[in-house]
């Protein structure tokens, strides 16, 4: 910390470095995503703008500011303004709970993982504004998709979430990290750390609208969903929230289950292993994206409510046990 300045100086500071990080992060992200799925596919992917293709998020983020903003003629326009930004904010304001490092983050909260959790789903807020105010039959079956899918799977996503929280006997994501030194991380404890990450690679794939999950866009017979109206900067805010929420959850899923900021070397190298690790989570989300089929909408929410619900409320009932008899690691 830079000493001699005031908290609410230094709070602002760290808020607008992260919020930086994460935009130019994000604009890298889908250059990663692109080239990723092209080696699945066999084909070379962005490659022309800038050496092997660096410079492809820069072209992307100047055409979305060049081209024309246009509203339909019947959508309700304080909504449909209002909406890209309602989106938008959730999805950055997650980071704010996440610790890059001791000491690290904007804020470490007592109550982080419920924080995160809380705010990433208000984003369904934004995403229905963005539906009801298009005036758009398309992106209103789209909105009423994903109010039944991201509430569906959020559920699974929560108790997914609370196995590495009972493990460690808290909700404050430094304390989760604390308890994995030493290379016992979470998703090397035996049963309930691979059932908890399997759940919750699952779940998250389904909360983030990303395929075989992606009933939202489905673009064979919503065109684009909830977005279709939409252009220029507001669809790329839309675009920047989606992928930061992306990205979150793979912060999020690297602090509980693999170990957050541990590693071998000096500390100060944790920054670098924290964002590894978020890294291989989202290209495990990716993967997935590019590997399966589209499954219809009834069989989405048969495997929420008749499969993880029970099976996550289930794996919770099994922690409690286990802690009860052998002790929280922490």
């Amino acid at each position: 910390m830079i000493a001699g300045l005031p908290p609410i100086v230094l709070s602002a500071i760290m808020s607008s470095v992260v919020l930086g990080f994460v935009v130019g992060l994000v604009a890298y992200t889908t250059l990663l995503e692109r080239k990723f799925a092209a080696r699945m596919q066999s084909r070379v992917g962005p490659y022309r703008v800038g050496p092997h293709g660096l410079f492809q998020p820069i072209a992307d983020g100047l055409k979305l500011l060049l081209k024309e903003d246009l509203i339909p003629a019947a959508a309700d326009r304080t909504v449909f303004n209002l909406a890209p930004v309602v989106f938008v904010v959730p999805c950055l304001m997650i980071f704010a709970s996440i610790p890059f490092a001791p000491g690290i983050g904007v804020a470490d909260l007592n109550i982080g993982v419920l924080f995160f959790l809380a705010v990433s789903s208000m984003e369904i807020v934004g995403l229905f504004m963005a539906g009801w105010g298009s005036n758009n039959k398309y992106a209103l079956i789209s909105v009423m998709r994903a109010v039944n899918q991201i509430i569906s799977y959020d559920l699974p996503l929560v108790m997914a979430a609370m196995v590495p929280v009972m493990l460690a006997g808290s909700l404050k994501l430094s304390d989760i990290a604390k308890a994995q030194e030493g290379g016992f991380w979470f998703i090397f404890y035996p049963v309930l750390g691979q059932l908890g990450f399997l759940a919750f690679m699952i779940a998250g794939v389904a909360a983030e609208n990303r395929t075989p999950f992606d009933i939202l866009e489905a673009e064979s017979e919503l065109v684009a969903g909830f977005r279709v109206e939409y252009s220029g900067m507001k669809f790329g805010l839309i675009q920047l929230g989606e992928y930061a929420h992306v990205l979150g959850t793979s912060f999020l899923g690297a602090s509980l289950f693999l170990g957050a900021w541990a590693g071998p070397g000096p500390v100060w190298l944790g920054p670098l292993w924290l964002f590894i690790k978020a890294m291989v989570m989202f290209l495990l989300f990716t993967w997935v994206r590019w590997s399966f089929l589209r499954i219809k909408v009834d069989q989405i929410l048969a495997v929420s409510w008749e499969l993880m619900l029970p099976l996550t409320l289930g794996l919770l009932i099994l922690t409690s046990i286990v802690i009860v008899m052998r002790g929280p690691v922490a």
